[in-house]
């Protein structure tokens, strides 16, 4: 009888898990859907084969509709900026600013685009599991799996663009409070041993964020140069 019971309790459990990592990811849909600026510090990390390459710091602002403004401050300051069209990634340093069009950059901060569009994880991922073998930042949050819509997933969906900008081999993970739905990290692993980490916190929902801010307007004497962003900043 016991064997009987664990054996229904495998085929029941992944079902009741399936639907309460739904409902959170629900949860974190719902707390950003309903605003138009978003603003945030954040931490990204670039990794190679487990090895930290890079470690960054600054803050992140949103507007919708498909705006986002990255100013870096650490460990050198840096810019990238979407302006609803074109991605820009300037550097004071080198005079010189990157541009290319939004939906052509592979960069990995564009699957933060999410917070600037319309928040809708389906449109991202064909569906969400708890992934209990990672840790979260916060004990009491919870680490989502979101399983990556591929080509052919995508196009049987009324969203035929995955808003993440990643590829169906990728691994991606949601950092989640429980209680509030707020978003404590981003985490894109992909083949070759990349991964990129994102962290949030202070979370800011509908701060006065002029428009002027997600315009780019290149400094005298500064090189523009068309081409595509690498993943990360290089």
């Amino acid at each position: 009888m016991t064997t009987v019971l664990f054996a229904l309790a495998l085929l029941l459990f992944p079902s009741t898990s399936r639907k309460e990592a739904g409902e959170l990811a629900s949860r974190m849909e719902a707390r950003y859907r309903g605003t138009r600026t978003l603003q945030a510090t954040f931490l990204e990390r670039y990794a190679e084969n487990g090895s930290v390459v890079r470690t960054e710091a600054g803050t992140a602002y949103f507007r919708r509709p498909g705006k986002m403004r990255w100013e870096y401050e650490r460990p050198e300051k840096d810019l990238f900026l979407v302006d609803g069209k074109t991605a820009w990634f300037y550097v004071p340093a080198d005079h010189t600013v990157t541009r290319v069009p939004a939906k052509q950059s592979g960069d990995l901060r564009t699957p933060l685009a999410l917070l600037a569009g319309q928040m809708k994880i389906s449109r991202v991922c064909s569906h969400v599991e708890f992934a209990d073998a990672e840790k979260p930042l916060i004990e009491s949050d919870a680490v989502l799996r979101c399983f990556v819509r591929g080509e052919k997933d995508a196009a049987r969906t009324d969203e035929p663009e995955n808003a993440l900008g990643a590829g169906a081999n990728d691994a991606v993970f949601f950092e989640v409070a429980r209680d509030s739905g707020e978003l404590a990290r981003l985490i894109v692993r992909q083949p070759g041993g990349i991964e990129v980490e994102f962290r949030f916190e202070n979370w800011r929902f509908d701060p006065a964020i002029p428009d002027s801010m997600f315009r780019f307007e290149p400094p005298p004497g500064v090189a523009i140069v068309n081409g595509e962003l690498a993943d990360g900043k290089t």
